[in-house]
Formats: structure tokens, C-alpha cells, sequence
């Protein structure tokens, strides 16, 4: 428990979130919210609550099972500037993929050595401003992004990304898109050596919700042969490999994690002089943050019920409506029909449905869900929304979706 209150510790007292803070009791979010709503946010937008302390705990529970490998948070799962605030002061290294992200690092005051451009496929331009802050280290998985960074960014190392044997059932496999192919890998290397740029190590990416921890095994062990290719080359030695992200914290992390330990010592016994990366998102943030979202609108049909919200397909709920509705849940908090009991403990539930505020059918976040009766300017609670929420949040049908407040919790480790 003392290491978790180091962490804390540092979090609650990063320069840019000292005083935002406030304290909670293991189980005072619920108490939380409804705080908010009646006491301090009257606007009736939907908001966010992000608790620091479930981060801390997850960057704990990192560190006990994986102590070898440092975390390089993937700016792109969630942006939130109080959130990477937490994350500079961890001492994390940070995952971009853009001039935007590289810059929303930097203005925290975060070294440029802490970032990795792992995108395969970047802009000219980004190149560009990448090479003039310091930023130089990228990945690549063609000849033709070697040339662009040779003209560039020449003073660019490089990570040579390679495609996974198996993509362990993930949900958001990125095999598709990214990754040399094992025939692939000795002319790209060559190419880059050719190039003059130096190829310091092998990165890959399972993908995202892993359901097979397996996979790593395989990738670990096609990582392996690339280091033995650049020996055989007679290029430098490397000494970098990037295990990718997709992380899910709880039983698929430790199954990850177990995994990664033993193939690690089986195909990386000595890793003296390396660094062991990795890129993680989801796993920091998913259960960090939880939005509430205010009722606009409702409709009677017999015993079905139907409820505008004031976010939507187009805000922060694309991810979980559209692609992982299984995994998407609510909890009314009726703060102004029934102040008595708000969190409507033991009422009848309906089946009912939950739309978003535009005008498109597609906008529909939930069918068949169980909800007591609740009315007009009542609550819903979605928790587990920190990845892929803000971050996909648009402008569409005039409903600003993008600038919803976040409002600064930390809980009591578990």
C-alpha cells in the first residue's frame, strides 16, 4: 500500500491539478455526482468526473506486473489535459501519433525524450515539427516512410514495426493497417540502413480488448528474429522493443501480463542495456472516468420508455453505442423527480430506450435497457467512459459535444 500512496501523492500534487482535487471515500462517487448537480454545475450539460485515484491504482497495479516494462500512454485513447497532467507527473512516456499530440505533451513541460511518434504512416509537416522539438523517436513499416523521415527528420532512430502472427481475437484488431511482414523486414531494414537512419528496436501491436493473451507469445518471438536479422545484417545491436497497447485492466491484464513475463524470459533473457516499452491506453483510463448525462426528452409507449439525453452517437458514447454496446451501462440518478431516493433503489424498471439529441435514427445509445421511470431533467450515469469517448466527441447537428467540463476526483485506493 505504500507504493500506491507515493503515486497518489504525486498525482494530487502535480502543479497544474494541486487544489482541483477533491478527496473521496472508496465509495462516494455516486454521492459525488449528485453533489455536482445540485450544488455546482446548474448549466445541465453532461459532464465528466475523472477519479485519479483509479489511476494511480491501475499505474500500481502496472508496476507489481510489470515492473520491467515503462508505460508509454496512448495519447489518442483520451486527451484530457488534467489527465496527461497526472501522467508527466508519474514519470510516463507518452504514446503520439500527431503534431497535436506531441504538442499537448510538450506544453506540460514533459522532455521530448518521453515521446515515441508512433504512427507508421506521418504527415511531411509533422515530420518536420517532430525534428524541430526533439522528438526522435518513430516507427515505420515501409521503404517509402524511410525516405520521408531520411529528408525530414534525419537525425530520427527508428522502430521497425512488424505484424503480429495472431491478433489474439481482438475486438480492434490494427493488423489491417500497420506492421511489416516477416519477408518485409530485412529489405526495410536495409533500407533504413541504407538511409543512414538508425533502427534501435521492434514495436508491434496486438490490438485492442486482446481475448487470447497467446498472441504476445507469437509476437514476442517474431520480435526476437528481427533482432537476430539486424545481427546477421551486421547492423548495431537493438535495444528497444515496444509491446504495443490494447490493454484491458482486471483478469485480461494479469493473464497479459503473465504472459509477457514468461516469453520475455524466454526469448529476451538478458536485458541488460534494453528498454522494454509499452503503449497502453485503455488499460489507464477506461474505469478513470465517468460521465453523466442529463435527460431532455422522454416518451410513453405502453410499457416501453424513451429518453432523450443531451450526448449521444456523436459525443462521447460512439464507441460504446455503436461498437461495444455489451460493454455499455447506465444508472439513473433522479435528482429532480425523486429527491428522496435518487438513485431510485428498489423502483420497477421498464425496458426502455436512450437517445442522443440529434436527428439522426443512428443516434440511438440504448435498447432494451432496464430503467426505472424517470423524467425530464433527471440523470443518467455511464460510468467506464474514459476510452474513446472525449476523444471522438464532434460538432454534428450543432450539438457541441466536444467541451463537456471534467471535474477532478480522487478516491481512496483500493
Amino acid at each position: 500500500m505504500g507504493q500506491i500512496h507515493k503515486i497518489l501523492q504525486a498525482v494530487v500534487e502535480a502543479p497544474t491539478l494541486r487544489d482541483k482535487i477533491t478527496s473521496l471515500p472508496k465509495d462516494g462517487l455516486t454521492s459525488f455526482v449528485q453533489s455536482l448537480i445540485l450544488h455546482h454545475h446548474h448549466s445541465k450539460e453532461p459532464f465528466y468526473v475523472l477519479d485519479l485515484g483509479v489511476v494511480a491504482d491501475l499505474m500500481d497495479n502496472w508496476t507489481r506486473s510489470l515492473p520491467m516494462v515503462r508505460p508509454f500512454y496512448a495519447v489518442k485513447c483520451n486527451p484530457n489535459p488534467a489527465l496527461l497532467a497526472a501522467m508527466a507527473t508519474l514519470d510516463m512516456g507518452f504514446d503520439c501519433a500527431s503534431q497535436a499530440e506531441i504538442e499537448s505533451v510538450l506544453a506540460l513541460g514533459v522532455s521530448p525524450d518521453r515521446i515515441i511518434f508512433a504512427n507508421p504512416c506521418k504527415l511531411e509537416s509533422h515530420i518536420k515539427y517532430a525534428a524541430s522539438v526533439g522528438v526522435d523517436l518513430t516507427t515505420f513499416d515501409s521503404a517509402f516512410e524511410v525516405e520521408k523521415i531520411r529528408e525530414f527528420h534525419p537525425k530520427s532512430a527508428l522502430l521497425i514495426r512488424i505484424k503480429p502472427p495472431d491478433d489474439g481475437g481482438a475486438m480492434w484488431p490494427l493488423d489491417s493497417k500497420y506492421g511489416a511482414l516477416p519477408e518485409e523486414v530485412e529489405p526495410l531494414l536495409q533500407a533504413a540502413q541504407a538511409a543512414q537512419l538508425p533502427v534501435i528496436g521492434v514495436s508491434f501491436h496486438i490490438g485492442s480488448r486482446v481475448a487470447d493473451s497467446s498472441a504476445y507469445a507469437l509476437a514476442i518471438e517474431a520480435a526476437k528474429k528481427v533482432f537476430e536479422t539486424t545481427a546477421q545484417l551486421g547492423m548495431p545491436p537493438m535495444r528497444v522493443l515496444d509491446i504495443g497497447g490494447g490493454f484491458m485492466a482486471g483478469k485480461q491484464f494479469e493473464e497479459a501480463a503473465s504472459t509477457i513475463r514468461a516469453d520475455l524470459k524466454t526469448y529476451f533473457p538478458d536485458t541488460t542495456g534494453m528498454s522494454l516499452v509499452a503503449e497502453p491506453g485503455r488499460f489507464f483510463v477506461e474505469s478513470a472516468f465517468t460521465l453523466t448525462a442529463n435527460i431532455i426528452g422522454k416518451r410513453v409507449r405502453r410499457e416501453l420508455r424513451e429518453y432523450w439525453i443531451n450526448d449521444g452517437v456523436y459525443g462521447s458514447l460512439m464507441c460504446g453505442a455503436l461498437f461495444e454496446p455489451r460493454n455499455l451501462t447506465c444508472k439513473p440518478l433522479a435528482c429532480n423527480s425523486s429527491s428522496e431516493n435518487p438513485t431510485c433503489e428498489g423502483a420497477k424498471t421498464y425496458s426502455s430506450t436512450v437517445f442522443g439529441p440529434t436527428l439522426d435514427a443512428l443516434d440511438t445509445v440504448m435498447k432494451g435497457h432496464g430503467l426505472p421511470e424517470l423524467e425530464v431533467n433527471d440523470w443518467l450515469v455511464f460510468p467506464n467512459m474514459g476510452a474513446y469517448s472525449s476523444a471522438l466527441s464532434s460538432n454534428f447537428n450543432g450539438f457541441n459535444t466536444v467541451a463537456f467540463s471534467t471535474y477532478l476526483a480522487c478516491s481512496n485506493p483500493s
